[in-house]
């Protein structure tokens, strides 16, 4: 199986073994806290989960800077986003031991246990130089700029031991699985090649096509269809219908046993082609040899360019950086001439008029007036668990 990202073995953070756990929590009782982000808890639970090895914690003023500018941390790892935990204010100062409390929770619960290395307080020019080089824009529009300038200007720093997965374990326990989980599946199945599918949206038509153009491309033996749980910008489809949308199609239109079905605890950065570059570094921690990277992938409105989450590849990532190959797709639709799923660079003959094209907002206006979607388009029962969502959200306006 494919080797995680800068490690011969996972290093999840998170206490597997139950005595140590007890044992953790009830220290983490007695300890000064921390409530943290939504977006730091997220990072907490990633590193729990094994995704982000071989990183033990958050980063420092040093990591974060070299990060964003280079994509490699101080001592050379490389590493395409900061993972940090910030906050708008911290007493606490290097060797203190802390609980950080879940903000997403109530009650705020302990998520980990840190031991803090540093404590920094970040200029105007230290934020708006990391964002600008994450996000290639400042504008505070951008939901994932406005999520990280508003977190706080003080960088706690440390390695940090995970006790619970936040809610996602609890709210989504068919879905929520840690890298290591995913690798050992792969290997029961007895899978080699293995292609992943990222997605914060429901699975049209064409995202089903393109799933089997690129395992019958690559000869894989299995997909990966990967699924944020996290937080998401105001009118994103929520992950439990997303969820029942996905599965009811792999369920309907999948051969059996071609497809893992998993979701991952994070909050969408909308980050483009960074993220891209994250997507990939922790699909390798999954066991996963190829991730696909379409149009737009991680994007938000018109910040980057339709295939630069494809060229920062190119680019910007060093040859051998990453073992993950990337299965780079054109814009799919359905083909009125061919009758079928089509990438729009393969049919050069094509005129607009020729696709099946529906925008968000008209598959949004049609499924809340109950209208059927195209079954070119939609599967009509994937299309149904929408059209309920929907009219739902209607209902109680």
């Amino acid at each position: 199986m494919i080797k995680p990202h800068g490690a011969t073995e996972l290093k999840p953070l998170y206490v597997a073994c139950a005595e140590q756990r007890r044992s953790l929590e009830s220290e983490a009782q007695r300890l000064p806290s921390l409530k943290i982000s939504s977006a730091s808890a997220a990072n907490a639970v990633m590193l729990g989960a094994g995704y982000f090895t071989p990183l033990s914690g958050f980063m420092d003023q040093r990591d974060m800077a070299s990060v964003a500018a280079t994509m490699h941390t101080a001592d050379g790892l490389f590493w395409p986003v900061p993972v940090v935990n910030l906050v708008q204010q911290c007493s606490y100062r290097t060797g203190d031991r802390i609980a950080l409390r879940d903000p997403n929770i109530e009650g705020n619960p302990v998520l980990a246990v840190q031991d803090v290395a540093s404590v920094e307080e970040l200029s105007d020019k230290d934020l708006e130089s990391a964002i600008q080089s994450i996000y290639g824009t400042l504008d505070r529009n951008h939901p994932g700029v406005n999520v990280f300038s508003t977190q706080g200007r003080v960088l706690v720093s440390g390695p940090i031991t995970v006790l619970n997965y936040s809610y996602f374990a609890q709210v989504y326990p068919a879905t929520f699985r840690t890298a290591e989980q995913i690798r050992a599946d792969i290997s029961d199945r007895g899978w080699s090649q293995v292609v992943a599918f990222q997605t914060r949206n429901p699975m049209h038509r064409a995202h089903e096509e393109l799933c089997k153009m690129a395992q019958a491309a690559i000869g894989a033996d299995g997909i990966l269809i990967h699924m944020l749980l996290g937080q998401l910008k105001p009118g994103d489809i929520p992950a439990d219908v997303r969820d029942a949308a996905i599965r009811t199609m792999v369920e309907l239109y999948f051969p059996t046993n071609s497809v893992i079905i998993a979701g991952y605890g994070f909050d969408m950065l909308y980050a483009g082609p960074r993220e891209a570059v994250l997507h990939a570094v922790f699909r390798q921690n999954t066991g996963c040899t190829h991730l696909i990277v379409g149009r737009d992938h991680a994007g938000v409105a018109d910040y980057y360019g339709a295939f630069d989450a494809q060229t920062i590849f190119h680019d910007q990532v060093p040859d051998g950086a990453l073992d993950i190959q990337i299965f780079e797709a054109d814009h799919t639709a359905y083909s009125r001439k061919l009758d079928r799923v089509v990438m729009m660079r393969d049919v050069p003959d094509h005129e607009p008029e020729d696709f099946v094209l529906l925008s968000g907002t008209r598959v949004r206006e049609m499924l809340s007036a109950g209208e059927a979607l195209p079954p070119e388009f939609a599967r009509p029962e994937v299309a149904q668990i929408l059209m309920q969502h929907y009219q739902e959200q209607q209902a109680g306006r």
